[in-house]
């Protein structure tokens, strides 16, 4: 099956389920903080490394901590610049599910810098399957989004349940905020970040069977956006082992 997004001009990843937020914290041992209740925040991701439906996502040689994370994305369908977030959902396309892959172990010790994820998030991101059009789920809208489950399995297995009405942040607003000062495009891509209980991180590895590891089948799943399945493949070879 083919990316739904062939060629995304550019991916920002929001930070938007509180839920999420607040346990990923508490993980670290870390209190919320009150920065983040006055507007969302985002990352940009890398656009040039996105996998579709089916496809093998690559482990990464530089990490042993390889997370999923449960999310829902906006394509972004004209252009755009300092968008009022009451305008803002009729520049959204559509949507699809959103698979931010990370590699933990080297996010801990970048976040320690303070200037955010970069090689823990640039290798791999997942969409697809395909775009739902928003009069599609506007019978089920709920909240700042929509009545709709959210799940993760792991080969089989579910170990992630959310619900997209339970962002802080809805997409107007994230998009509001994407652009300001900024032109947004077609294509652009705007991720709501990980619906709680959505990754390992938040889980506990020791609770869901550790890290990811070659060979798992992930599906994310959300409904009336279908199912994003994605194998892990073996870890790409050291340019030395190629010749």
């Amino acid at each position: 099956m083919r990316l739904p997004v062939p060629t995304p001009r550019s991916i920002r990843d929001f930070y938007a389920f509180e839920a999420h937020v607040k346990a990923a914290r508490a993980r670290r041992g870390l209190d919320m903080i009150p920065e983040w209740y006055k507007f969302p925040v985002f990352y940009f991701s890398n656009a040039h490394a996105v996998y579709g439906p089916d496809d093998v996502i690559p482990y990464p040689r530089h990490t042993v901590c390889l997370d999923y994370e449960l999310e829902v994305a906006a394509l972004i369908g004209k252009q755009g610049m300092d968008i009022p977030a009451e305008d803002a959902e009729s520049y959204i396309a559509g949507y699809t599910i959103m698979n931010d892959w990370s590699a933990r172990d080297i996010q801990r010790e970048e976040m320690k810098v303070g200037l955010g994820p970069a090689k823990s998030k640039d290798f791999a991101t997942s969409l697809g399957p395909w775009i739902v059009t928003p009069d599609e789920l506007e019978d089920r809208r709920s909240g700042k989004g929509y009545d709709l489950q959210m799940v993760a399995r792991r080969n089989s297995l579910e170990i992630s349940r959310g619900n997209w009405d339970t962002l802080y942040y809805s997409f107007a607003e994230m998009i509001a905020r994407a652009s300001q000062d900024v032109m947004l495009y077609p294509g652009d891509v705007i991720g709501s970040g990980t619906v709680g209980t959505g990754c390992i991180l938040e889980l506990g590895p020791e609770n869901v069977g550790g890290w990811l590891q070659p060979g798992d089948v992930v599906e994310l799943e959300i409904e009336r956006l279908g199912v994003l399945r994605n194998v892990i493949g073996e870890p790409r070879k050291k340019r030395e082992e190629l010749v």
